[in-house]
Order: structure tokens, then sequence, then C-alpha cells
């Protein structure tokens, strides 16, 4: 299983960062969307490592178009050797149009068509034939040599795309190269509704799992003492809280009898009630989402809940330790 790392946030220490996490054995470096842009860290990051895979989890599709996402994937692309894992994402509704400024429609199918645009781009590039798409949501009929790239001696990013519905997971099995599980998961949501989701739209497409990744960023409870045990869950209970009370997340919590939940958490987060919010997050709530352990043997335990499933983790907090590491690789530390 591989292992990823978070990029921290100011571009003057991606550099150490990186550098750091090659020498701690890690296989990727992840940039978010949050704060800033995702794509200039890992710009620095390719320059900084040798190895390391560098990967956007994720960029906002929706903010951008096809073509302008094509662009700068493509040109880190090649800057890196083949190294960036292209990860995309849709946000919500609220954030597209009152954030970014950008229309918002039926998520899936456009995702699906967002996609299918930016590989007939790159295909363009690749093999100089006319570009010519033209679908319910994007067109892009215009490419002439001047601004075509050219072929990328690295071939196309892999893509991966994040999903919690399971229309947005079928369209990751149709035309993504992986999903990047939401945190806001469960082992049995994620059995039972999202795989499932991904074989249907894989099936659909003619497409092997083979080569397809499953991500996962993990919320893991961990501390040497019960102080920092403590500590540890109440992070995580406030991620659940944050995350619970958005609507397009319930059917989590309906898969496991807690929908009445994401109500009163969206009712208290509109009221600024956070700390409130983080105690309605009980201890049963608490195991189904994150891994409970020591330092020592929490990465058996998460293998022994996702090893089957999952292809690569991060940790949504903190870091990992070289046992961890090494556990989660098959190796004895």
């Amino acid at each position: 299983m591989k292992l990823d790392g978070t990029l921290i946030a100011g571009l003057s220490d991606v550099g150490q960062r990186v550098r750091d996490l090659e020498d701690l054995g890690y296989d990727g470096a992840v940039s978010v969307e949050t704060s800033h842009d995702p794509f200039l860290p890992l710009l620095l990051a390719s320059e900084h490592s040798r190895r390391l895979e560098l990967i956007t989890g994720v960029a906002i599709a929706f903010a951008r178009n096809p073509m302008s996402t094509a662009y700068v994937a493509n040109d880190i692309q090649a800057h890196s050797q083949g190294r960036l894992r292209l990860g995309l994402g849709s946000q919500v509704r609220p954030h597209i149009e009152r954030r970014f400024s950008m229309p918002w429609s039926h998520p899936a199918p456009r995702m699906r068509e967002y996609i299918t645009a930016m590989r007939a781009i790159w295909r363009s590039w690749a093999t100089g034939e006319k570009l010519d798409f033209r679908g319910d949501f994007y067109q892009h009929t215009l490419m002439t040599p001047f601004f075509s790239p050219g072929p990328n001696p690295h071939g196309a990013p892999r893509v991966l795309l994040a999903a919690v519905g399971e229309l947005m997971a079928e369209v990751c099995g149709e035309v993504a190269d992986g999903i990047l599980v939401h945190a806001f998961t469960t082992e049995r949501y994620l059995r039972e509704r999202t795989l499932p989701a991904i074989e249907r739209g894989l099936a659909r497409a003619g497409r092997s799992r083979e080569r397809f990744e499953v991500v996962f960023p993990a919320f893991m409870v961990s501390g040497e003492t019960e102080e920092q045990m403590a500590a540890s869950a109440a992070l995580v209970r406030q991620q659940i809280a944050f995350y619970g009370s958005t609507p397009q997340y319930r059917a989590v919590l309906e898969l496991h009898g807690w929908g009445e939940l994401q109500g009163e958490l969206n009712v208290l987060s509109k009221q600024g009630r956070w700390s409130e919010m983080a105690e309605l997050i009980d201890d049963a709530m608490v195991d189904a989402f994150a891994v409970r352990g020591r330092p020592a043997d929490i990465a058996e335990r998460f293998l022994q809940r996702y090893g089957d499933v999952v292809d690569r983790v991060s940790l949504y907090t903190g870091e990992a330790t070289p046992q961890m590491i090494g556990a989660l690789r098959g190796e004895r530390v």
C-alpha cells in the first residue's frame, strides 16, 4: 500500500517538505485546494523531489474549464517527468456559484463530460488530430498548431476523481483512473455503496479494476498516552461534525441510521456553534469513521479494515511514524 503526505501551505516551505517526505519513505505528496492554488506547490515539489508522485487532492474542476486544466496538468506532467496524479473534485453548489462565480448543474454528468473533454484535448495534442469535442456542457472545437504544446513525452497524467455519492463514484469507474475517497466515509459505506458503484461504472465502460486506484485519506485516532488519544479523538470529532453538517454527505450517515443528525449539525453550523456540533459525535461514530490505536499497532488495524480494498492512503491529520510506514508496506520495523 502506498502512503502519501500532505504539503504544507507556504510555497517557501515546499522544497524542504518534499525532501523530508522522500527521506521518510512516503510515496506521494498531496496538494490541496483550500486557501491556496493546488498546482503551484506541485511545480515546486517536482523540482525538489526525485520519485514522489505529485497529487492534487483535489483541484476544483468546476472552478475551471477542461482546457485550462488540461494545459496546467500537461505542463506539470512534463516538468515532473510523468509523476503527476491529477485529482479533481466537484465541490458543492454554494462554493462553485458564490465563491468561484461559475455555473453549477448536474454534477455527475458534467464531471463525466469534463474528464472526457480533457482527454480529447490531450489526445489532440498527442496525435495532431482535429479537436472536435461537442458535449452538453462543454464544447472544444478549436486547436491550431500555435496553441498546441504537442505530444507529452510522458503521456497524459492519470486522473483521480473525488466522490462521495454513488453517481459520482460510477463516473469514477467510467472515466477516471482512480477514486479519491472522501475522509467522511466509513468502512461499511465504502464496501456497500462506493465500491459497487465503481464496479458499475467500470462495467459500463468495459474497463478492468486492475489499474484503478482507491485512494483513502484516513481518520486515525492515535497517541502514546490517554491524553494524546483524547486530543486526537477531539480533532476527529470536529471534522466528522463539520462534514456531517453538509447535506450532500447525508447518505453516509443514513446508512448507519444517523441521518437525522445531519439536520441538527447543519442548523448548528449556520449558527456558528462549532463546539456544540462536536459534542454530538459519540464514540460509536468516531470508531465508524476512524481507526483507533497506539502508533505501534494502528497501521495493522488499518490494514485489517481496509487492506483488501485501498491502494494508497494518507493521514487526514498528523504524520506517519516509521513503524506505520513500514507496516503499511508489509515490512517489519
